[in-house]
C-alpha cells in the first residue's frame, strides 16, 4: 500500500508527531509512504532521513497554485491513498485532485480536534471529497456526525505513540535542570501556550496549591500566543518561584520522567497525546473532562478527572496527589500499563492502515456525495 500523507503546519505539535508516528510506521509494516510537509517545518526536519519528501507550504486553503503543484505530484507518484492530517491539507489535495483526470486516489482526512467543522461554502465543498474522515477520538467522531458527516465515512483510531522510545528515553531531573528547590514536588504541563489548552486555569489553581504545598513547583512547558499574558498572570499573583514557563523543549520526553505529576486543564481536547507521554512514563494524572480525555484518563485509576474551568476543585485534585505518593505511584503504573494495551503507536498505524485497505477495495464504487447539514 502507496500512501502520500499532507501536513502543512510548520510548529511542532501532537498532530505533527502523529504524522511522523504514522508515515515511519507504515514504513516499518513494509508499506510505501511519502510526505508533504513545510520546508522550514519541525516536521520535514525530523523526519528528513529515510523518507519521500516533499517541501510545500500552502500560503491559505486557497493557494491554487499549491494546489496545482500537488497535483502534479499526485499524478506522478500515482499513490494508492492520499492522507490529509490538518484542515489546510484537506483543501489544497481537495483542490489538487479536482485537478486531475481519470481515476482518483481515496481522499483520507485526520480529525483530531472538538471543534466543529466550519460552515462556510469553501470548508462545506472541501469536507465533500473526503472519503473517510479518522478520528482521534470518539468525542471527535460524535461532533462530527452531529455536524453532517455522514456516520459510515467516519472512523476512530485513537492516536498512539512509540512506547520504545519513550522508555529508552533517558530521565532529565528538572531541580538540576531549572534549579528547583532539592525534594519540592514538580508538577508538569505540556500543550501549546493557546486558550483551549487551558493553562490561565492551571495558573489560578496554583495560587491555591501553594498554600497547601508551599514548595510545590510547576513547570508549563510549550509556546504560543499567550505566552505574555501568562506570564503577566503569573507576576500578578506572585507566583515568580512557583511557575516556571521555559517554552519548547525538544528533550520534553525526558523531562516528562522527573514531573512528580502531570497536570492537562484543557477546555477543549481532541484527545491529548502529552497524556499518553506522561502516562508512558509512569505519571499519574490530574485532567479535565473536556472532550476525548476520559477516553485516555481512566478515572481514579489512572488520575483524576475535573470540570474544565474549574480552578478549586482542580487544585484541591492537585494538592491530594501530592500528599499521597503511593496513590501517585500507583495511577503511574495503572497508566503505563492502560498506554501498552491501548495507545500504541503500532496499533494505531495498523487501525490506520485497515481504513486504507477497505477505501483501496472499494475503490471505484465510491459512495454517494457526503452531505454537510445546513
Amino acid at each position: 500500500m502507496f500512501s502520500l500523507h499532507i501536513d502543512t503546519a510548520r510548529t511542532w505539535r501532537g498532530g505533527q508527531n502523529q504524522v511522523l508516528q504514522t508515515v515511519l510506521g507504515m514504513r516499518s509494516a513494509g508499506h510505501r509512504a511519502a510526505l508533504v510537509a513545510h520546508p522550514g517545518g519541525e516536521l520535514r526536519r525530523r523526519a528528513i532521513e529515510g523518507l519521500e519528501l516533499i517541501p510545500m507550504a500552502p500560503r491559505s486553503e486557497m493557494d491554487l497554485a499549491a494546489a496545482f503543484r500537488l497535483s502534479r505530484v499526485i499524478r506522478q507518484l500515482r499513490p494508492e491513498i492520499i492522507h490529509a492530517h490538518d484542515p489546510h491539507a484537506v483543501a489544497v489535495a481537495a483542490l489538487a485532485r479536482s485537478m486531475g483526470s481519470g481515476p482518483q486516489a481515496p481522499l483520507v482526512a485526520s480529525r483530531r480536534v472538538d471543534f466543529h467543522i466550519k460552515r462556510n461554502a469553501f470548508s462545506r465543498w472541501k469536507y465533500r471529497q473526503v472519503d473517510r474522515f479518522v478520528c482521534a477520538s470518539e468525542t471527535i467522531r460524535r461532533m462530527l456526525v452531529g455536524d453532517g458527516i455522514p456516520e459510515d465515512r467516519t472512523t476512530t483510531v485513537h492516536e498512539g505513540i512509540d512506547i520504545e522510545r519513550v522508555e529508552a528515553t533517558p530521565a532529565l531531573d528538572p531541580h538540576a535542570e531549572f534549579w528547583l528547590p532539592h525534594g519540592a514536588p514538580v508538577v508538569g504541563n505540556v500543550a501549546a501556550l493557546v486558550a483551549h489548552k487551558g493553562q490561565r486555569h492551571l495558573i489560578a489553581a496554583a495560587a491555591l496549591v501553594v498554600r497547601e504545598v508551599p514548595d510545590a513547583r510547576f513547570i508549563i512547558l510549550g509556546e504560543g500566543e499567550l505566552r505574555p499574558a501568562l506570564e503577566r498572570q503569573v507576576r500578578e499573583l506572585r507566583l515568580d518561584k512557583h511557575v516556571i514557563l521555559p517554552g519548547f523543549r525538544p528533550d520534553v520526553l525526558s523531562l516528562h520522567k522527573g514531573f512528580d505529576l502531570f497536570v492537562l486543564p484543557s477546555v477543549t481536547e481532541g484527545l491529548g497525546t502529552s497524556l499518553l507521554d506522561a502516562m508512558a512514563c509512569g505519571k499519574a494524572i490530574v485532567a479535565t473532562e473536556a472532550g476525548g480525555i476520559p477516553e485516555v484518563v481512566a478515572h481514579d485509576v489512572t488520575g483524576l478527572l475535573v470540570p474544565p474551568r474549574d480552578e478549586r476543585t482542580l487544585a484541591a485534585a492537585i494538592v491530594l496527589l501530592l500528599k499521597e505518593p503511593e496513590r501517585r505511584a500507583a495511577m503511574g503504573r495503572a497508566g503505563q500499563e492502560r498506554v501498552r494495551r491501548f495507545f500504541s503507536a503500532e496499533r494505531m498505524v495498523q487501525e490506520t492502515l485497515a481504513v486504507y485497505q477497505r477505501l483501496h477495495a472499494a475503490r471505484g464504487r465510491r459512495p454517494d456525495e457526503a452531505y454537510i447539514a445546513p
